[in-house]
């Protein structure tokens, strides 16, 4: 999801007022037509137009079945929309003279290690933040996905572990461990954790008074949403909705990446200081005019995938990444934003420079398609287009994508080859440990094989044979994605590796079970 902002200033009162002078008339009728056809439990939406909050009101429920409405200060974990505050925090020590973009990361946070010692020499500030290091899709999102007890500097250290897809600046992949490291510098040059530090300088300063950075202010606000996903049918993302465990997916030690809980009210305080670059409603900045431009200023090409011819009017020209926000053009106009998700939410943050206009959606599910749907109808209505349905093709876009993975789903797990395993099953049990995800432990239990993650808390469950030597994970919490789980033999007929891969074509990517390879952790002696 993403961020606009616009700017629009009248030479004289005489004008005509421009027909995006304020939301659609219909906008609150047509938000809950559309959420109630996507079956969204509860949504919110922001807008700011010329420095001026113009809405800020939720829709539904924060649960299921609660009849507890979303409110315009319901909080809502807002996901990787929340690597832009972590900028905004570095910002202001930049302003202070503390940091600079382009500073060694080594010369700020000593013990920083990547896997090629060059990389390490090399990286800068600026690097950790526009997803052109090297590393994988989603690298090392299992250290915080789908919940972990792992400290953030523990996480941080593992990172030399994690081997790099290509080399260093030479294209775009996005991944969230580099904003921990981002997260640990803060508290490395400030002496505060990026939790105390981002409210002391980013929320507070800017007027965001319900905003959370960390699990107890989070839990101790009644007026908070609930997560929810669709569970029901074996395929995340296809069936009906379910409330989740909201002790999952706030991804506490990746908090740097995406660990914001935001209200539409404060939202619009956010939108508001963007579109101000930087100036704060009373006076004075909360990051200075030359770090604004910083922040927006593109940095790394992305690539662009080709959109079907129904919704080619929404493939952009040109898609970069900047620091903690996307930049790209829309239908002849610059747009910044970015999207964020964590299991049981969404969020998009979106800003318009030229019209001066900015605008935030957040649901507390999964469907996506919604909130995209309803930018770009946003979109078109203050850059003074005509409507083109955008949320219901959207949402016929995502049908037939899920249907598509669901087949594929189906395919591929009612055809296992009737062979193996090869060992009797106590031959494949012991400890095996990955380099930067730590051990799992295989076991075997009255029914058969089971499988523990040690770094993740309640990950665990059956390992049932698949095929030859590979098995696939039946999890006790469901909403965790299956894995398929190969051990590797050697000519003795050891165990000498035992790799994954996700089960569903559709896996998040943070799931990436496929950059895993654990060996057998020697029995001590």
């Amino acid at each position: 999801m993403k961020r606009f902002v616009f700017a629009f200033a009248l030479a004289s009162t005489q004008l005509a007022t421009p027909l995006w002078a304020a939301p659609p008339k219909d906008l609150e009728a047509r938000v809950e037509t559309l959420r109630k056809a996507a079956g969204v439990p509860g949504m919110a939406i922001a807008i700011v137009e010329d420095g001026k909050t113009v809405l800020a009101r939720g829709w539904g429920e924060k649960k299921l079945g609660s009849n507890d409405p979303v409110t315009p200060n319901t909080i809502f974990p807002t996901g990787s929309t929340g690597k832009a505050f972590t900028v905004a925090a570095l910002a202001t020590l930049v302003d202070a003279g503390k940091i600079g973009w382009d500073d060694k990361v080594i010369d700020r946070l000593p013990g920083f290690q990547m896997y090629d010692p060059w990389v390490t020499r090399e990286m800068t500030i600026r690097d950790l933040l526009v997803h052109r290091s090297g590393l994988g899709l989603g690298a090392g999102d299992l250290l915080f996905v789908p919940r972990s007890d792992l400290p953030r500097a523990e996480a941080v250290k593992r990172l030399r572990y994690i081997k790099p897809a290509t080399s260093f600046r030479s294209g775009y992949a996005y991944d969230n461990v580099l904003y921990m490291v981002a997260g640990q510098l803060i508290e490395s040059v400030s002496g505060d954790t990026w939790e105390k530090y981002v409210v002391d300088h980013v929320l507070r300063p800017a007027g965001m008074t319900v905003s959370t950075s960390d699990d107890d202010s989070y839990f101790a606000t009644a007026d908070r949403a609930q997560p929810h996903a669709r569970m029901s049918s074996g395929l995340r993302g296809v069936g009906n909705q379910e409330v989740l465990d909201e002790r999952d997916g706030l991804a506490r030690n990746a908090a740097p990446a995406g660990g914001l809980a935001v209200s539409p009210t404060d939202m619009a305080k956010w939108l508001a200081v963007q579109l101000a670059h930087g100036k704060l409603p009373g006076g004075g900045q909360l990051y200075s005019e030359a770090q604004a431009a910083e922040m927006w200023a593109p940095v790394t090409l992305q690539p662009i995938s080709p959109r079907p011819d129904n919704l080619k009017l929404t493939q952009p020209m040109f898609y970069t990444y900047a620091l903690g926000w996307d930049v790209q053009d829309y239908r002849g106009a610059k747009i910044i934003w970015h999207g964020g998700a964590v299991f049981g939410f969404q969020t998009a943050v979106v800003l318009i420079p030229e019209k001066n206009v900015g605008f935030s959606i957040e649901i507390n599910s999964e469907d996506g398609e919604l909130i995209v749907g309803l930018m770009y109808e946003l979109l078109d209505h203050y850059m003074d287009l005509p409507k083109a349905d955008w949320p219901e093709k959207y949402a016929a876009f995502k049908k037939e994508r899920v249907a598509k993975g669901l087949a594929m789903f189906k395919a591929s797990a009612a055809k296992p080859a009737k062979v193996g395993p090869s060992l009797a099953l106590t031959r494949y049990t012991g400890i095996f440990a990955d380099p930067w995800y730590g051990n799992i432990e295989v076991a075997q239990g009255k029914s058969g094989l089971t499988i523990d993650f040690k770094s993740t808390p309640r990950m665990g469950g059956r390992l049932d044979h698949w095929q030859y030597d590979t098995f696939v994970t039946r999890f006790d919490d469901k909403t965790i994605e299956p894995a398929y789980v190969t051990f590797g033999l050697d000519a003795e007929g050891k165990v000498e590796r035992v790799t994954m891969k996700p089960v569903s074509p559709i896996a998040d990517f943070s799931y990436d079970y496929q950059d895993l390879l654990f060996a057998p952790v020697a029995a001590a002696k």
